[in-house]
């Protein structure tokens, strides 16, 4: 029953996020320290794919690892960016951009410190992982990582991608 509740959920927060466009909360890029509203980090006329993390989540620092090791054969395929968005507390910036690096990521990461961002999405667990389609429309969400997972996302990728 929880999980049909957290879908309905996921479904509205998507179709209210569809309708209203991407939010302006400021998020704060940890490379470089300065904030950026969220909606500012979505390059329009193309296609954006977000993880949302956190440095505490197994599943989440699986499924990025998953994806930025697929990302050069995928990056072949399709036309899009990707990015993830930290829901750590403050204090915990400097433990994400130290994991980050050694991990070597390669593109940008956020961190939203005081989860502003995470409830304008209306979203309540991580991993959560989103499409920004071409118009700058919320296209797919999900929340939870399974192993494999990753291809059902880059399908969709593909798709809005053509």
């Amino acid at each position: 029953m929880k999980k049909i509740i957290a879908a309905v959920v996921c479904i509205l927060a998507a179709a209210t996020l569809q309708a209203q466009g991407l939010p302006n909360t400021q998020i704060k890029d940890v490379s470089s320290g300065k904030k950026i509203a969220f909606n500012e980090t979505v390059e329009k006329g193309k296609v954006t794919l977000i993880s949302f993390w956190a440095t505490w989540c197994v599943p989440c620092k699986k499924e990025i690892k998953n994806i930025s090791l697929k990302l050069p054969e995928w990056k072949k395929e399709a036309d899009f960016n990707y990015e993830t968005i930290s829901i750590d507390e403050a204090r915990a910036e400097g433990l994400v951009r130290t994991y980050a690096i050694s991990q070597g990521w390669n593109f940008p990461f956020y961190i939203d410190a005081n989860s502003d961002l995470k409830r304008s999405l209306s979203f309540q667990n991580v991993p959560y992982t989103m499409i920004i389609d071409k118009n700058g429309k919320v296209a797919f969400t999900h929340t939870g990582y399974e192993e494999g997972g990753e291809a059902e996302v880059f399908a969709k990728i593909k798709e809005l991608a053509k």
